[in-house]
């Protein structure tokens, strides 16, 4: 019975021996990352220097064709969700 404890205890204390090498409290953070090119900004200058300029729709690329769908999806989606939602809500209940 005793080799029996004797042995536990050896793996208890082996075991613990290994955690306590394993597990760091230590703070650490990664390096933050660089978008674009080698000047560390991330985005072009003559077109984002401000927030002023960050939305400039009059040079967005296919502009007649976004806005609308733009504008569609975020009107159906405003009126398809509680729809969707009434509409699931009256079949729950209706049948419980």
């Amino acid at each position: 019975m005793t080799t029996v404890l004797r042995s536990a205890a050896k793996l208890i204390t082996s075991s613990e021996s290994l955690v306590s090498k394993s597990v760091s409290r230590n703070f650490h953070s990664t390096d933050m990352k660089r978008m674009g090119g080698g000047h560390g900004h991330g985005h072009d200058e003559p077109y984002y220097l401000h927030a002023k300029h960050m939305y400039n729709l009059d040079r967005m690329k296919h502009q007649k064709v976004k806005m609308p769908l733009a504008v569609f999806a975020a009107f159906s989606t405003g009126v398809l969700v509680p729809v969707f939602a009434v509409i699931f809500q009256q079949k729950k209940t209706a049948s419980a």
